[in-house]
């Protein structure tokens, strides 16, 4: 069986005695075993780091630039290996692959950019012979830890930059499928980025303890349940660090009167049910405005939500393919069960589907859930599978007051045809990224990415500006270059002005 070890310079094999299984979610079966680390194995990555770091951050943006152009072409060079060996761990089709390399290669696209965006703020005579310039200054060693749902896209928007900035990194993915996650960094160092500068550790919670607690990691980056999250934040920054921490989502899809409700199920059928759920900007929660609405949209979402096609990784003509594992799928059912119990109406069940010649793989079909309300756990809940939940809204105060009022804050959208609507719903509601028409409204990247309230802990987003924001620290100087002549002194133990 294959064995997927750490990535770190002079390393060597990992020292964990402990192994984790990978699964392949399409059959059920392992498919291959991954090094669960240990604090030895960090401080090896760190050693090597520390080595490097100081070199790559002396290195002037252009040729670290440079390495992010090789590395670009080469991940579009490996693109079909890349996207066959994510579906096999993850259970995403292959297209939705793709589209998850593509969405971190175009961070990576705007790291081709480092040298413009590092340029600092210069003022020439801010006082008398005295000029003020500020730079931009690497943290020295930064870490990401990554979540099973983007094994490509979220590890590339947390390197790219963290490296581009002149930092080294390392890598914590997720144990489910960290095989891209090694694949990317070998590609990385055959670009031409120094050995040292990213490496990649496998772990559980022993690992992610000791990234916290590491006095020579400087900033931590992560992505995962929001419980977690919390829990990352606060010890990452009792530790000392600077800490930026992704939680879960509840995402909510206005339908307004108005809407294309033809282009709304389309939109929904992708947005809900697309990668069998497993994303935090999905739309699991529709909101009709007005009964009438919320007939005619069930109507229609009916025989498109029986349409869908679940199939393997593998299967071109698949909507979605199978969760990442066997707790994960029965977590979802688990859900499906409590929503019922609270008196949902459960309208498609996608429980107990099967794939002929894939009994064992971890299926579900897609479900839809009429007459949810906001008392109900299973609303308040992100459950992260292929399920579409419906909240009747009278009016659109009531609409506007829905995502504003849940704990999750990550990402909202409204369908309708009337701008006012839409530009007073973007301007009220209480939600870190917005969609007008749009169903998962992910930032391109040079925009940022970033939720509020319990989706988000710390006060800068990934990618963008917020993202290299994070990276760096500023550095302020303040100088003059006096004519020869001596002052009097007489103003020397005042406190200096620039008037």
């Amino acid at each position: 069986m294959r064995t997927i070890d750490h990535v770190i310079v002079g390393g060597g094999g990992g020292t964990a005695a402990r192994m984790g299984d990978v699964f392949d979610p399409n059959t059920g079966k392992v498919q291959a075993s991954v090094a669960l680390g240990t604090q030895a194995d960090l401080d090896r990555a760190v050693a090597a780091a520390q080595a490097a770091q100081p070199a790559w951050a002396a290195t002037n943006p252009q040729r670290r630039a440079r390495v992010m152009f090789n590395f670009k072409a080469l991940v579009e060079a490996n693109m079909d290996e890349l996207a066959h060996t994510l579906s096999s761990e993850h259970g995403k089709v292959i297209a939705d692959s793709k589209g998850d390399i593509q969405r971190g290669l175009e961070v990576i696209e705007f790291c081709c950019g480092i040298p413009h965006v590092l340029k600092g703020e210069y003022t020439q005579g801010a006082g008398p012979g005295i000029d003020v310039y500020s730079m931009r200054q690497p943290l020295g060693i930064g870490a990401g830890i990554t979540p099973f749902n983007f094994p490509a896209m979220i590890p590339l928007w947390m390197s790219g930059v963290a490296i581009a900035c002149g930092n080294a990194f390392i890598l914590k993915p997720s144990e489910r499928d960290p095989s891209v996650p090694v694949r990317l960094a070998e590609l990385f160092r055959e670009a031409g980025l120094p050995e040292g500068i990213l490496q990649v550790v496998h772990g559980d919670k022993e690992m992610v303890d000791a990234i916290l607690d590491h006095p020579a990691i400087s900033a931590v980056s992560f992505v995962g349940s929001s419980d977690i999250a919390h829990y990352v934040y606060n010890r990452g920054v009792a530790a000392g660090k600077r800490v930026q921490a992704m939680g879960g989502a509840k995402n909510h899809g206005i339908v307004m009167p108005d809407a294309d409700l033809d282009q709304v199920v389309a939109d929904l059928s992708g947005a809900a049910f697309g990668s069998a759920g497993e994303r935090c900007m999905a739309l699991p929660v529709v909101v009709p405005v007005g009964d009438k609405t919320a007939d005619a949209l069930r109507e229609k979402l009916i025989p498109a939500i029986d349409a869908l096609r679940v199939g393997v990784s593998t299967d071109a003509e698949a909507h979605y393919g199978p969760v990442v594992n066997a707790a994960h799928k029965q977590r979802v059912e688990n859900w499906i069960q409590t929503g019922v119990d609270e008196g949902a109406e459960l309208v498609v069940d996608g429980r107990g589907f099967t794939l002929q010649g894939h009994e064992q793989g971890f299926f579900i079909g897609p479900s839809l859930l009429d007459r949810v309300t906001t008392d109900m756990q299973s609303y308040k809940e992100e459950i992260f599978g292929p399920v579409l939940q419906i909240v009747r809204a009278k009016d659109f105060e009531e609409a506007v007051r829905l995502p504003s009022d849940h704990q999750y804050g990550n990402g909202v959208a409204i369908f309708t045809r009337n701008g006012h609507a839409a530009r007073e719903f973007a301007a009220r509601v209480n939600v870190g990224m917005v969609g007008i028409n749009v169903p998962i409204p992910v930032p391109v990247a040079y925009h940022t990415f970033g939720g509020w309230k319990r989706s988000a802990f710390g006060d800068t987003n990934q990618h963008g500006m917020e993202g290299v924001k994070f990276w760096t620290k500023v550095k302020t100087i303040t100088q003059r270059w006096p004519d020869g002549g001596v002052g009097d002194g007489a103003n020397a133990f005042v406190i200096p002005t620039m008037g």
